[in-house]
């Protein structure tokens, strides 16, 4: 097992503060104390950078804060930058539009061994019952697991066993150990040590889409396997069909990124990252 203290947790954002706020309430309602929020934001106006800052003053978790130009769809660039603050031995990745419930900090650090990351799933929350959060706002990621239960077998979200404790046999804990397919940073974690191995994230990848495939990738080919949780860590996903044409330029030339790196098996190391020393990334 690995000794993990301090955990920090990535939430990466973009001009949603009214989703962002219900994900800042769910990291505040953690049961696990030990831990810091450190926001990658790509852009994002005023009102998402007062909310943080009112968020800040009050909350007793710490909360750190990086902020970059909006100049497209750049959240590879953003969440080094978050990188570059955080204090943590292990860093879990989730995304402002993902609630969690009180024991996500708590189930991923338990879950974390040396040599692999860790990913869980994603329940997607239905349009109407989005809808009706952001009217009332109410925690409900502090539902009892049943209640969440329910929502699936009522239609207001999918995979609703995913709320359910059910045992996980060693077999499927390690299922997807070499594959990057699916695996996505909106419910990542990964030892820091590992992060700095790989330095990072490749800031070429501008547009929308497979950084997070080539970050994995990458951890994958530095020798680390993939554990993949069931049943027990997933996020909330708060609907949305929000899409800025202009923020997902670029996105060609991600797959021809990606695919390069699908056809070099040696390479696992970007070629830049703002967070180490320039000698370290090359």
């Amino acid at each position: 097992m690995s000794k993990v203290d301090l955990v920090s947790v990535i939430v990466t954002t973009y001009n949603w503060s009214s989703a962002l706020a219900m994900v800042l309430q769910s990291l505040q309602d953690q049961n696990d104390r030990n831990f810091e929020i450190v926001i990658a934001d790509d852009g994002s106006d005023d009102e998402t950078r007062d909310l943080i800052a009112g968020f800040a003053k009050e909350c007793p978790i710490p909360v750190k804060h990086f902020w970059q130009e909006d100049n497209g769809f750049r959240v590879a660039r953003a969440r080094n930058g978050a990188l570059s603050l955080c204090s943590g031995d292990l860093v879990i990745f989730i995304d402002g539009d993902c609630c969690v419930m009180p024991d996500f900090v708590t189930r991923h650090r338990k879950a974390v061994t040396e040599g692999c990351f860790v990913t869980g799933k994603r329940v997607f929350l239905k349009r109407n019952f989005t809808q009706m959060l952001m009217r009332k706002q109410p925690n409900f990621h502090k539902w009892p697991r049943f209640a969440l239960f329910t929502l699936g077998l009522t239609g207001q979200c999918n995979r609703p066993f995913q709320f359910m404790p059910l045992p996980q046999s060693g077999k499927s804990l390690w299922k997807h150990e070499n594959c990057w397919k699916k695996a996505q940073t909106c419910n990542l974690a990964v030892l820091r040590t590992d992060i700095d191995r790989v330095a990072g994230f490749d800031e070429s990848y501008e547009g929308h889409g497979l950084e997070d495939s080539d970050f994995v990738l990458r951890l994958l080919r530095s020798g680390l396997k993939r554990k993949n949780l069931e049943y027990s860590s997933p996020v909330l996903h708060l609907f949305h069909d929000r899409k800025i044409a202009q923020r997902h330029a670029g996105a060609d030339d991600n797959r021809i990124h990606f695919s390069n790196l699908e056809n070099d098996t040696v390479r696992f190391l970007p070629g830049r990252s703002m967070f180490l020393a320039p000698e370290a990334a090359e």
